[in-house]
């Protein structure tokens, strides 16, 4: 799983520019399940059913990454941007991207001022993002045309995957693990169901533009019938030495059953059970309450006639940054209780309010 999330990582999808990653998991997924599309709006959708008879459940994750596009290009070469979903002004500068350019991708970096500016300039102020720039090393408007970039043209962090920390409690380090952890969920419980016996069928939604609103997992939604749903995201931990932090929920304690957020309050019949077989399988989780977050699964939820929806959460630092951090260990909780959770279907299975 390890290998395959470098893989996913690697991939520039920023909202609305997702294409290398459906493309990727469109040929990624051909011979594991029975059918595979991409949706107009760039939705991957694989159905893979079982053995036997049982509920139709929807599994899902994102596949967009925050990021930036290019409002302007100034006459000295450097570029005015834009965000593509929640990006904090604090931490931009100096932070390498990627210039996703019509002619491959060209590497840069949002600039700022040289520490021996610093007394001359209010050493409090942090400046907004419009009034930042991404230099890429040219120096003129036609230098930059002439590298593929233009007005439009999509850029997302420019960091690489690293492993690290002990070797009994392995973390990773990398760009986009919101919410491509998810996505390796998916694939690896995909995988390791290939030779098992289950109830059902299984939908896999790998959604679009979560960042701006949802909007992927809206517009699937509506068109999949399902009997259940659950979503796979990562989740912001309060385990750091800020003062706004408050401990609730930490990184290496097990995957995130999610009890409620701003876009859901979780249907109770599915939270239960999802906690029932993480202590029968003793697999390690938390309870999380965050109002703070949204997920896919709270778009789910609404469609149709309504759809019992839980949500299962990776604990990540540093969420929506360009060095995103998880722990191993939760990842593979995640996966197990996923795991666990479509092994336990059965024929008659039902969840009701």
């Amino acid at each position: 799983m390890i290998d395959l999330l470098k893989t996913l990582t690697s991939l520039s999808g920023p909202c609305g520019y997702e294409h290398s990653v459906s493309y990727f998991l469109k040929e990624y997924l051909e011979d594991q399940v029975n059918e595979v599309t991409i949706d107009p709006i760039g939705n991957v959708i694989a159905k893979k059913r079982g053995d036997k008879a049982g509920p139709t459940v929807l599994l899902t994750a994102h596949i967009d990454e925050i990021g930036f596009i290019v409002k302007k290009i100034e006459a000295n070469g450097l570029l005015r941007f834009e965000k593509l979903g929640g990006n904090d002004d604090r931490i931009l500068l100096a932070q390498p991207v990627r210039v996703m350019g019509a002619d491959g991708e060209v590497p840069g970096v949002i600039g700022t001022i040289s520490a021996h500016y610093a007394k001359f300039d209010d050493a409090s102020k942090v400046r907004k993002h419009s009034q930042m720039y991404i230099d890429i090393g040219a120096l003129s408007k036609d230098e930059v045309l002439e590298m593929g970039v233009d007005v439009g043209t999509p850029v997302t962090w420019g960091t690489e995957f690293e492993s690290f920390g002990p070797p009994s409690s392995p973390k990773i380090r990398a760009k986009s693990l919101d919410d491509r952890a998810g996505c390796a969920v998916l694939l690896q419980t995909l995988r390791e169901l290939q030779e098992e016996s289950f109830a059902g069928e299984l939908i896999f939604l790998f959604a679009v533009q979560e960042e701006v609103g949802l909007r992927g997992a809206k517009t699937a939604a509506e068109h999949l019938n399902a009997d259940a749903a659950i979503a796979i995201d990562t989740t912001a931990v309060s385990d750091t030495l800020e003062e706004t932090m408050d401990q609730s929920l930490a990184l290496g304690a097990g995957t995130g059953i999610k009890v409620m957020d701003f876009s859901l309050i979780v249907h109770k019949t599915m939270k239960d059970l999802l906690i029932k077989l993480a202590k029968d399988h003793k697999i390690p989780y938390q309870l999380e309450v965050f109002p703070g977050i949204g997920t896919d699964g709270g778009a789910v939820n609404y469609a149709n006639k309504g759809i019992p929806t839980g949500v299962l959460s990776i604990p990540s630092r540093y969420a929506h940054s360009p060095v995103e951090v998880i722990d191993v260990g939760d990842l593979e909780a995640t996966k197990d209780l996923m795991k666990a959770f479509i092994l336990h279907l059965h024929e008659n299975q039902t969840f009701p309010f």
